[in-house]
This record gives structure tokens, sequence and C-alpha cells, in this order.
């Protein structure tokens, strides 16, 4: 049997594309549960060459999603990266719509 879908319910429409991709999605998960995390780390937990985490990086940025801090520690430079209130509102949304769309699924 199948559940009709109705108009309040979350369509694959209605998934925000810039969260949905994996990478861009495993950066915001390990942001969403750390204060913050540095570049190196991302990178070694994600499993992104340099050139992809910080590519999927300025997206989220732009988006308004992350925030990024550059400092330097001595001469070595440190990127740090958190989570904004909006990338949170972003995420847990993410997450409600595709609960949604999952739960409109035949068993």
């Amino acid at each position: 049997m199948r559940r009709k879908r109705t108009e309040a319910s979350p369509s694959f429409e209605t998934i925000d594309r810039l969260v949905h991709e994996p990478a861009r999605l495993s950066i915001m998960a390990h942001l969403y549960v750390l204060d913050f995390a540095d570049f190196v780390y991302l990178m070694n937990e994600t499993g992104l060459t340099r050139g992809n985490l910080s590519s999927h990086m300025s997206k989220l940025e732009d988006a308004g999603y992350i925030s990024v801090e550059k400092t330097f520690e001595g001469k070595i430079p440190r990127t740090v990266l958190s989570l904004t209130g909006s990338g949170r509102d972003a995420l847990r949304s993410y997450r409600r719509t595709m609960e949604g769309v999952v739960s409109t699924l035949p068993e």
C-alpha cells in the first residue's frame, strides 16, 4: 500500500542540495557535534583531500553555514571551522526533510 503524499509532505524537491552533497553533509555532521574543528582534523575524519575539503568548505562558508577562522600558531597556519546558527538550522531542517521523504516510502 502506498502512502498518499500531501502538500505538507516533504518531497525530494525541498531537499537542501548544498547540505545533501555527501562531503558537505559529512563536514556539517562532524561540526554539529563539535564546538569547532581544524582543517587537518576534518580532512582526516572525512577522507577528503586538501583541495576537495577546501572547495566544499568555501561553498558552506559562502552559504553562511560555517565560519572559518585562519590564524597562525607561531609560523604555522591553522584553519578552524565551526558551524554557524544558520548551519545548525540547515542541518536540522535537512534531517526533518529527509525523515519526511523517507517516511513516505512504502515498507
